[in-house]
């Protein structure tokens, strides 16, 4: 009996591995490629508050050994979000809200007008409105600073896929 799991297991192994499944953070050369293409791109400052957070996370992800000396893709982020109030109590206060992030994003290259990419992502962030007017706005930042980075990780894991399927 043991060998029906054995050669189950060697079966789903053997079809994974056909597939053309690879990682995008695994190793080999194209990942190594999709690392250097994601260091040459220069972030353009990004509006508001939670834009300069959006940036930071950016620029941490994409170019942790510093800002490219000579950039060959430029990102430009343009943002928008909003609050909705959810839960409503029997005294008609909401007591839960959701902040929305949307971004729209450009990958181009640096010398000229060529759109390489283009996308949006949406991020949906929750914080609980308490009876403190300090508390709720406390939690609202912190909604807003998870959204930041939360999109962050989508911008940079929508320019890691990019690039590596362009090295392929």
């Amino acid at each position: 009996m043991w060998w029906y799991r054995t050669l189950a297991l060697a079966a789903c192994a053997l079809a994974l591995g056909a597939c053309g499944f690879r990682p995008i953070y695994g190793g080999g050369e194209r990942v190594g490629a999709a690392y250097g293409e994601l260091a040459a791109i220069r972030i353009e400052p990004i509006e508001d508050r939670i834009g300069q957070q959006l940036n930071n996370h950016l620029l941490d992800l994409l170019n942790p050994t510093g800002r490219p000396a000579r950039p060959a893709y430029v990102l430009f982020v343009d943002l928008g979000g909003g609050t909705e109030r959810l839960a409503v109590a029997k005294n008609e206060l909401a007591t839960r809200a959701n902040f929305r992030l949307t971004a729209n994003y450009r990958l181009l290259a640096a010398g000229g007008d060529v759109k390489l990419l283009s996308g949006s992502n949406v991020v949906i962030s929750s914080y609980n409105i308490l009876s403190s007017t300090f508390t709720t706005l406390v939690a609202e930042n912190d909604a807003k600073a998870r959204a930041a980075e939360e999109m962050a990780f989508g911008i940079r894991n929508r320019l890691a896929a990019y690039f590596a399927t362009k090295s392929a």
